[in-house]
């Protein structure tokens, strides 16, 4: 138990991985986390997945193949996302079956190019669900306002659901609506609800990697503000998470909840994301030691990952300074800073951070449709 990730679903929180690629499903690199660090789970984004088919050999055998037939490289894509989450997901059924459910999942994200068209994000969620064919696998959807019915529907249609994209507490508060209205649907329905699992992930260095420049900038300035903004540097993030969690608190033992909870329905956990630390002159460790609690998940980076089995050191820290949260967060909007409009310019900017590497993803694959097409000739 000398390893501190070890000792962290102690505490009720699960680690999972945000890493895939083929080979380090197949060379047994994924099983000996699960075997040794105790990892319970794998996120997936398009960002990854364009990193490990564009910038590696491991899909070369496959996109060749696939390139030949008359798939578009959209579906050439997703063929291959849907065999590495299938893959992974066999890898952790032991997990997902020693945890009763609560774990043992590969998540998998809808294309970013639909993340504000609701009719096209229920379709593809229903279809990559169908597809997959596994139990322990989540369907991420992105939580803009078009994500919301998004959301509700694929609930109330049975799916697991992975939440991500997530930075604002009134949007949190909004997603976790939309989860209990998908149960409450599908119990009014005569349907079970006992099996469902979902995660709320809530991207958190990213915050403060665009609230500490406008604190610089107001300290540069100088005047009243500018000691005030002193002492907020490094917090935003740390503090709108701690804050979420006592929105889940309310939330989900509520007298709404418990009625949902007598049929077998389960908490829609928060899952902290984005917990690779940007900023050096932070601890590469600060998005996990903070937020270490009961019914938390935290996707870490695979560099994270290695640096918290060194260096780690796991209490339950997630309630810890709650009153400094609020101020915190009082204080944020004090100094001129809307956290509102912070938040949703983030959603934007993710859309756009994985939309980037899909279409890059695109090219690639074209350009692998071209070089099988001319072998063939």
């Amino acid at each position: 138990m000398n390893n501190p990730l070890k000792q962290i679903p102690e505490m009720g929180q699960s680690i999972w991985l945000d890493y895939i690629r083929r080979g380090f499903l197949l060379n047994g690199d994924l099983k000996a986390l699960i075997d040794n660090d105790a990892l319970r789970g794998v996120t997936s984004n398009p960002a990854i997945f364009e990193e490990a088919i564009a910038h590696s050999d491991d899909y070369k055998e496959t996109i060749m193949q696939l390139a030949r037939t008359s798939l578009t490289n959209k579906q050439i894509f997703l063929n291959l996302a849907i065999e590495d989450v299938r893959t992974a997901a066999d890898i952790f059924k032991g997990v997902y079956d020693a945890t009763a459910g609560l774990d043992g999942y590969v998540s998998l994200e809808v294309s970013p190019d639909i993340a504000l068209d609701t009719t096209a994000t229920i379709s593809e969620a229903l279809s990559l669900w169908k597809e997959l064919d596994r139990p322990n696998v989540m369907i991420k959807i992105p939580a803009t306002f078009e994500g919301l019915a998004a959301i509700k529907k694929s609930i109330s249609e049975g799916l697991n659901v992975n939440v991500t994209l997530l930075f604002g507490l009134q949007r949190y508060r909004e997603v976790a609506e939309a989860y209990i209205e998908g149960l409450e649907e599908r119990v009014k329905a005569g349907k079970p609800v006992d099996h469902i699992f979902s995660v709320a992930s809530f991207f958190l260095s990213r915050i403060d990697t665009m609230v500490d420049p406008m604190l610089e900038k107001i300290i540069t300035q100088g005047g009243q503000q500018a000691d005030l903004a002193k002492t907020l540097l490094g917090k935003a993030a740390i503090a709108s998470a701690k804050m979420a969690y006592q929105i889940y608190k309310e939330l989900f033992f509520s007298e709404r909840f418990n009625a949902l909870r007598e049929k077998g329905a389960n908490p829609q956990r928060l899952l902290w994301a984005s917990t690779g630390t940007k900023n050096k002159a932070y601890s590469d460790v600060k998005y996990i030691e903070a937020l270490i609690g009961p019914d938390t998940v935290n996707t870490v980076p695979q560099d994270t990952l290695k640096a918290y089995r060194d260096h780690g050191k796991p209490a339950i820290r997630i309630e810890q300074d709650i009153a400094d949260a609020a101020s915190a967060m009082k204080d944020l909007e004090k100094v001129g800073l809307s956290i509102d409009s912070i938040t949703k310019t983030l959603v934007d900017e993710g859309i756009e951070k994985f939309l980037k590497p899909f279409q890059s993803l695109m090219n690639v694959l074209a350009g692998k449709r071209k070089e099988a097409t001319d072998l063939a000739h």
